[in-house]
């Protein structure tokens, strides 16, 4: 390693350490499941619609992890998902639209076992949307950092931190980890959000990515609208630190001897195995 290299990881793990150290607590751990066993980790983007159609009863026999609105869906009770993650402020800032609403009403009726992971400084919050439901509540460090690898899988493994989190896979996936899981299938994970930029005549960035579901209209006028003053250049850097993060994810989850397998179809994530269902 070059002495520019160290110089930069040592400066990032200084900076991840203070951060950990102000932000980071620690957490409820859980029981592992059997090791070896499976989980299949559902994200959001278009393709999702394909895979439940083809391997819906695969879904609904696994162990499975869903995110975001899934609880909006249809499907989501045809699956019962046995873990939830929520990471977007939006789902604890946003209560007064329609779709935020219904989400925690949704959450609220679950009748069978379910795990929801929510950002440990939102556990307060969380209680009271999910009162009187059977639902089980789990605390996370939402705390992205990096670092040296040793570092990095020191703060991964006592649960203080994570990949830094641009999008919610990244919670969701150290979710599957921290439950026990070995193999983790993720689907519905396109990430093909270049192909959803553009930038208007009046220079507004707009990027509306869709989902396996439909949006609201006051969502879509929200996904419309996200990020206007955003200038290109950082929404690019935001799309660099996502993928870079899953790298980072992959090399610990290689020390642990955990396989993470991509099984979406034209997914452009490239840190992971591709093997479909």
């Amino acid at each position: 390693m070059k002495a520019s290299e160290i110089i930069g990881l040592s400066g990032k793990t200084l900076k991840s350490l203070l951060k950990i150290c102000l932000q980071s607590r620690p957490v409820k751990s859980e029981p592992p499941v059997e090791r070896g066993s499976q989980i299949i980790v559902l994200a959001n983007g278009p393709s999702l619609r394909t895979t439940m159609a083809q391997h819906m009863e695969k879904l609904q026999q696994s162990a499975t992890l869903a995110v975001n609105f899934m609880a909006n869906a249809a499907e989501f009770r045809q699956i019962k998902p046995r873990y939830y993650v929520l990471a977007d402020p939006h789902f604890f800032e946003g209560l007064s639209h329609e779709n935020v609403k219904d989400l925690w009403q949704n959450l609220r009726a679950v009748d069978w076992s379910m795990r929801l992971y929510v950002p440990r400084e939102r556990m307060k919050q969380a209680r009271t949307l999910m009162d009187g439901s059977k639902v089980e509540l789990m605390g996370y460090n939402f705390v992205g950092i990096e670092g040296f690898a040793w570092f990095e899988n020191l703060v991964f493994r006592a649960k203080l931190a994570m990949p830094r989190p641009r999008n919610v896979l990244i919670p969701a996936l150290m979710a599957a980890i921290r439950a026990g899981y070995t193999e983790v299938y993720v689907v519905g994970a396109d990430h093909s959000w270049m192909e959803t930029l553009r930038v208007t005549e009046e220079n507004h960035l707009v990027s509306v990515q869709p989902h396996f579901y439909n949006d609201s209209k006051s969502e879509q006028l929200r996904s419309a609208t996200e990020y206007r003053g955003y200038r290109l250049h950082q929404i690019l850097d935001s799309f660099k630190i996502a993928f870079e993060s899953y790298h980072h994810l992959r090399r610990y989850a290689d020390k642990h001897n955990i396989h993470i397998y991509n099984s979406t179809p034209g997914s452009y994530i490239d840190a992971f195995e591709r093997k479909g269902l």
